[in-house]
């Protein structure tokens, strides 16, 4: 019998997650896209007023371009050779991102992070789930067998 985690479904999500990042983050990695990214969300933030984005730097620039390449090459990986443990890791990655999101809608930053902080929220939830159940009916399982006897090594 297959584990859950190693089933086509899993790696599928696994996949499509990774596709999810390549369409929302591609054009974080080059100044060139980046600037017009920005213009797009700011407009559609002060049209839905939510709030413009603050002006570009050369720091933001840098900084949205060294996470898009990062989230790129991560998810071209995930693409490729879709393992259960990317799904597990970018879980986790995408709980961190949604903590520093929520970090900077707590900040004064614009509306706009919501859109993407509800689908990071989701595709975590979506991977880490089964490896959650996972852990408990493997600890469930390790409970019923009783306490492991010591080899007396140290």
């Amino acid at each position: 019998m297959t584990p859950p985690l190693a089933r086509p479904a899993y790696l599928q999500l696994v996949r499509a997650s990774a596709w999810y990042d390549l369409a929302v983050t591609g054009g974080f990695a080059t100044p060139w896209t980046f600037m017009l990214v920005h213009d797009a969300l700011s407009s559609s933030g002060e049209a839905f007023g939510w709030g413009a984005l603050p002006e570009l730097d050369t720091w933001q620039i840098l900084y949205a371009n060294l996470m898009g390449s990062v989230v790129v090459v991560w998810a071209a990986l995930r693409v490729i050779r879709p393992l259960p443990l990317h799904g597990a890791f970018d879980g986790a990655a995408r709980i961190l991102f949604s903590t520093w999101m929520v970090y900077a809608l707590a900040h004064g930053a614009s509306r706009v992070v919501w859109l993407f902080l509800s689908v990071e929220v989701a595709w975590g939830i979506l991977q880490l789930a089964p490896w959650l159940r996972y852990l408990q009916s493997n600890a469930r399982s390790d409970d019923r067998s009783g306490p492991v006897e010591r080899s007396g090594a140290i």
